[in-house]
């Protein structure tokens, strides 16, 4: 992460500011009509603090890119025999917990998503589970597979989409946090 570009953005905002983006680069957000100058010394005179943030960044993308290539999948046999011991666990997970919840997705495939654990599609009522989930506490992976299930009933994350979930994985926020815990700290 040595290279980095510094993309300044004008909005409507009172003050200067600034972030550190996954790649590194630095974002500033600066108020409409502020010198060029003014934005540049901003720049300056945070190096320290861009230097430090940009380390952090870079280590903890290097954090979850060790926890994710923990699973290999880019042979043939390593795909299929993640996709083989994927089923073997949710499969079973989806059965039980569809029927207490009186639902029944159309279908479940898997792909290797880094950005979700689950993805349920309401129109189709099918559902996508992640291979990473083979990374996770068994209970962890249950939480995800409860909520999806749960958007069959409820498709956005409002107040009654987690009153459903109180009800059918009571312990989900403290699965939530052990299923981020699992890749930030790895």
């Amino acid at each position: 992460m040595t290279d980095m570009t510094i993309q300044v953005t004008y909005r409507r905002t009172r003050r200067l500011s600034m972030r550190i983006v996954k790649n590194g680069d630095v974002h500033v957000s600066a108020p409409i009509g502020i010198p060029k100058s003014e934005v540049e010394r901003f720049v300056e005179e945070h190096r320290d603090w861009i230097a430090k943030a940009r380390k952090k960044t870079c280590e903890s993308q290097q954090r979850r890119a060790d926890f994710y290539n923990q699973l290999p999948l880019r042979t043939r046999e390593q795909a299929d025999d993640a996709l083989r011991r994927l089923k073997a666990l949710i499969e079973p997970m989806v059965d039980r917990h569809s029927k207490e919840m009186g639902v029944q997705p159309s279908s479940i495939y898997y792909k290797a998503m880094i950005s979700r654990w689950g993805v349920c599609h309401i129109r189709e009522k099918s559902i996508c589970f992640s291979a990473y989930l083979l990374l996770l506490p068994e209970w962890c992976v249950e939480h995800v597979v409860v909520h999806e299930l749960c958007h069959l009933l409820e498709p956005s994350h409002n107040a009654r989409f987690h009153a459903l979930m109180d009800k059918f994985f009571p312990r989900w926020k403290e699965a939530r946090r052990a299923t981020i815990k699992c890749v930030k700290f790895y």
